[in-house]
């Protein structure tokens, strides 16, 4: 079987897996991008929820399927769950022409997925923290015109208005420039978490995705499946951190479901809430038309 054949079997499987139906798009976008371009030379260290095993780089094929594979195993990143990607790219639909900010873009698997999905008139800023990446991410992409990489604290990015702002890395808030550089009809997606308390490769559950509309007068939000991602370089919580430890609470507790609304340093009533940072919060009440 040919690699194109096996790239468009995988595509429809993760879409599959993820419960995205009819999204041609995002089909062909996963079928079109080679993964096994952005996994780096050497021997490939693939992650199952059952073992580790490394496999020989000269077989590609392997990699098409639903496995995380490591970038730096030392610090826990890896080219991340190709399914959950399909439902988080599903959620916050890129569409032709919008303006695309991925934070944490890793190595650019992501990134180039975005960029079939706004295609020659949109653009993709991938910022990425750490240099080795960055500069990963630069050589993997630097055929795709529309895509920008910027090796920067995804942290004080977007720089401008965004249609869409996919984050990848998991932190206790969103950053003002996420909820502020969004357009109005722009959507957010963020994994809301906590550090790991351990280094298994960053594949025990630290956290929830969090989706989030801007509309005109307020951020519609829901939740979108429990996660695991390395979390935010660069931030270091102090021990006893109380946000760390409320956002602790509330994900133990469960109830992230039901979240209808995400509030921007605006007061709110705590009882109808999920969870209550220092200036934000989930609400279980829809934005008010």
């Amino acid at each position: 079987m040919k690699l194109a054949e096996v790239r468009r079997l995988f595509a429809r499987e993760m879409l599959a897996i993820a419960g995205v139906t009819g999204n041609e798009r995002l089909e062909n976008a996963f079928a079109r991008v080679p993964r096994e371009k952005f996994l780096g030379h050497g021997r490939w260290h693939i992650l199952t929820p059952w073992s580790h095993q490394n496999v020989d780089e000269q077989d590609p094929a392997v990699v098409y399927q639903d496995v995380v594979i490591a970038l730096d195993e030392e610090r826990g990143v890896n080219n991340g769950s190709p399914s959950l990607h399909a439902h988080w790219l599903d959620v916050v639909a890129p569409r032709p022409g919008d303006r695309v900010a991925h934070i944490g873009a890793g190595t650019g698997y992501y990134s180039a997925i975005l960029s079939e999905l706004v295609g020659p008139d949109g653009r993709v800023t991938a910022v990425e923290y750490d240099s080795g990446c960055a500069e990963r991410a630069r050589e993997n992409l630097s055929s795709r015109r529309n895509v920008d990489v910027v090796h920067a604290n995804g942290c004080f990015w977007p720089e401008k208005k965004s249609d869409v702002v996919y984050v990848n890395f998991a932190i206790p808030r969103p950053a003002d420039p996420w909820i502020e550089n969004l357009k109005p009809g722009g959507r957010m997606i963020f994994p809301l978490g906590i550090p790991n308390s351990t280094r298994s490769h960053g594949r025990s559950l630290n956290g929830v995705g969090i989706a989030a509309t801007r509309l005109e007068k307020g951020y519609a939000a829901s939740s979108a499946w429990p996660v695991s991602f390395v979390f935010a370089e660069g931030l270091t919580p102090e021990p006893g951190n109380d946000e760390i430890r409320n956002l602790y609470r509330s994900l133990r507790n469960g109830g992230w479901d039901d979240v209808k609304s995400l509030v921007w340093k605006q007061p709110v009533d705590s009882a109808n809430c999920w969870y209550v940072g220092p200036d934000w919060s989930l609400s279980y009440s829809a934005v008010a038309p």
